[in-house]
């Protein structure tokens, strides 16, 4: 096991300052005008900047659970994602923590160091929440960490692109169809939103990356960053085999997890709302900060291909 880091300073909370942090959490502008080249020096201060000018000191020792009906209790319980979302949060607050070490940049370790311990607030999080609704868990396995602390940081940020990608369809769908009641809702928020702001920070600091790299360091980069996508989907395929191992469970947890949370929701209807929540998600943020690419590209390929194929099948 690790010692997690801590979650960054918090302050005590009225309506006023939860309505106030929600905002700045959402929307933030970079104080120093005008066009900003990838992998200047402008670059590199308004990324490293990001995540503490838009940091939301909620508290989860504080978060108040509502009480569920039983329906809706079985509902929450029965989704098979608890386990690993909890896993997920405790090994990316390791592996960004150790990515950090390597770091010289005082602002750049800082910041790396604040989204870890956010990271660590979300594993806060899910265990009071398994813990306030006495939802089963499976004894917490050991984590190793990988012997390159880069290679763990680039599984991190890309596995948040991808899983955030989902999240946000997947909560919004039990959000409109009601499969989460609204105040459960309104107090994940704020989680769902700051998993945004980490992958945002990824892809600038990417970008950014790749912009200093001299030409020679470049194609060993680039091919590990294709190794990382190669082992990501050997993972997940990982996953699915790990979760189907679990008492009601599904393998394909985020299909069947929207069937779950929606009959009526199809595949093509998923990835249109995952992708008007990610543009809705990004789009209070500095217009210069790059977006996240990969998986808002292939939704929308993934969508006009089951479009067309819809409208092949109906003739």
């Amino acid at each position: 096991m690790y010692d997690l880091p801590l979650a960054p300073t918090e302050v005590a909370e009225n309506d006023e300052d939860v309505v106030t942090a929600d905002r700045r959490a959402r929307y933030w502008e970079f104080l120093e005008p005008g066009p900003i080249p990838t992998g200047s020096d402008a670059h590199y201060r308004m990324f490293t900047a990001l995540l503490d000018a838009t940091y939301n000191p909620y508290k989860p020792a504080v978060l108040d659970w509502p009480v569920l009906d039983s329906e809706t209790l079985t509902r929450i319980t029965s989704l098979p994602i608890w386990d690993i979302a909890v896993q997920t949060e405790i090994k990316a607050a390791a592996r960004i923590t150790f990515y950090s070490q390597t770091v010289a940049r005082p602002e750049l370790r800082a910041a790396l160091l604040h989204m870890a311990g956010e990271e660590a607030r979300h594993k806060d999080v899910l265990s009071r929440l398994v813990a306030a609704y006495g939802i089963p868990m499976q004894p917490e396995p050991f984590y190793t960490l990988p012997n390159d602390a880069e290679w763990g940081w680039l599984v991190t940020g890309f596995s948040e692109c991808i899983d955030s990608f989902f999240a946000y369809g997947l909560f919004e769908m039990a959000k409109r169809s009601g499969y989460f009641p609204d105040k459960l809702v309104e107090t994940f928020e704020p989680v769902v939103q700051e998993e945004g702001r980490h992958i945002l920070f990824f892809a600038n600091w990417l970008a950014w990356h790749r912009a200093r790299l001299t030409w020679w360091k470049r194609p060993w980069f680039e091919l590990k960053v294709w190794a990382v996508w190669v082992f990501l989907i050997y993972e997940r395929i990982g996953i699915a085999k790990d979760v189907d191992g679990l008492e009601g469970a599904d393998a394909n947890f985020t299909m069947h997890g929207s069937t779950a949370i929606s009959e009526e929701m199809d595949l093509p209807q998923l990835l249109a709302i995952c992708l008007e929540e990610d543009k809705r998600r990004m789009a209070g943020y500095d217009s210069r900060l790059k977006r996240p690419t990969t998986m808002p590209a292939l939704g929308r390929i993934g969508l006009a291909v089951l479009r067309l194929k819809t409208r092949i099948m109906g003739r």
